[in-house]
């Protein structure tokens, strides 16, 4: 472990589909010279995904023996069908070398970090309403009517656990996204500033 001076910064963002937390998320990667954590899963490798970069691809007996080792900081099983994880030695090795190291993950997975490493620093992208949110959901045009109120339901539920959880540090609307980005990012540098709440295990 080295000196509290050049620890880095566990970021959790989350954010309902249709908010614009993966861009928000891409711009402070980009401002604080950040990485994203890479998951691990049990799902098949897309044709243009590369093992180690997008997700590190096991197959459920390895995930299962790294879950019973406690090598997860948080893991999810996805409906029911594959499993998703993020390891806990590589997150804790680039915030050793005083890094932001951002996961991008759901309420769900939030809490178990809050639990395993409660120095993290949780932000939650809320959309200016629920009627705005149901319309950027519309826009996308990626989903038919009834898997976008499928999404918005999911959506409402996730933004209701958020909020009535003592989990998250900070919230951010996105109204307007830049006005949106630079918030979260002084949100960000006043932590990293005040230093670690709490020492690394």
């Amino acid at each position: 472990m080295t000196d509290s001076g050049s620890t880095g910064l566990l970021l959790v963002i989350s954010g309902p589909s249709g908010v614009g937390k993966t861009t928000i998320a891409h711009r402070i990667l980009e401002r604080f010279d950040g990485i994203f954590s890479v998951s691990v899963t049990t799902r098949p490798r897309g044709r243009d995904e590369v093992d180690g970069q997008d997700y590190t691809f096991v197959e459920p007996e390895q995930f299962k023996a790294m879950f019973e080792a406690g090598d997860f900081l948080e893991s999810a099983e996805v409906f029911g069908k594959h499993a998703y994880g993020t390891p806990r030695d590589p997150v804790r090795q680039r915030l050793s070398e005083g890094r932001l190291v951002i996961l991008d993950i759901d309420v769900q997975g939030a809490g178990q970090v809050r639990r395993s490493m409660p120095e993290a620093f949780m932000l939650f992208i809320l959309p200016p309403s629920e009627e705005e949110l149901h319309r950027r959901l519309e826009s996308r045009g990626r989903d038919d009517e009834e898997a976008i109120q499928r999404r918005f339901a999911e959506a409402t539920h996730e933004i209701e656990l958020a909020t009535t959880h003592d989990l998250y540090d900070a919230f951010v609307v996105n109204s307007v996204l830049d006005d949106a980005i630079e918030e979260a990012c002084a949100l960000i540098a006043g932590r990293m500033q005040q230093g670690p709440r709490e020492t690394l295990a």
